[in-house]
């Protein structure tokens, strides 16, 4: 299966997942907000804990700027229910993302090392900060744990960005 790599600058992929707690989440589109969309490994990543933790302790910030937030993962219901009852995020956290979806969003997608780790394919960590339009501002892919962006550096960035009305970089 063939990935595709988001463009700066260019329309968000319209995808949508199932919300813990019903429903749906959604994103790629026009809406009324900037939208920061998180993509963390699951339940099994010691590192997505703190990092989701750190964006839980930022969401009034990234809120005030404009910013719905939202977190997924390619864990089914049970194993995104367990973090959310053991850390309480207040932001919207979806599942059962599909490698098909993985693979239209460009993340980098990783097997289990072990039916220790977990029994799945999954999504390596992605950020996405997309514009009211649906246009993508910021994409950060990676394919491993240990690098992600900070979540207090690309939020000033951010609010410089839409204070400036400064377009997507790095689409050249």
């Amino acid at each position: 299966m063939m990935m595709t790599k988001p463009v700066a600058g260019g329309a968000m992929p319209r995808i949508s997942f199932p919300k813990l707690g019903g429903g749906t989440l959604a994103v790629g589109g026009p809406g009324d907000r900037h939208t920061l969309f998180v993509i963390y490994r699951g339940k099994h990543c010691g590192r997505c804990k703190p990092y989701l933790n750190k964006l839980d302790s930022l969401l009034g910030a990234w809120q005030e700027a404009g910013f719905d937030v939202l977190a997924c993962s390619a864990d089914p219901e049970e194993k995104a229910q367990a973090d959310l009852d053991e850390y309480g995020w207040r932001f919207p956290v979806g599942y059962g993302l599909t490698e098909e979806q993985m693979r239209t969003l460009g993340v980098y997608v990783s097997d289990p090392l072990s039916p220790d780790e977990t029994d799945r394919r999954f999504a390596e960590p992605a950020v996405f900060c997309i514009r009211p339009d649906g246009v993508i501002q910021v994409v950060c892919l990676s394919n491993g744990p240990a690098a992600r962006p900070d979540l207090e550096e690309l939020l000033d960035g951010m609010k410089f960005n839409i204070a400036h009305n400064r377009p997507a970089r790095g689409t050249v």
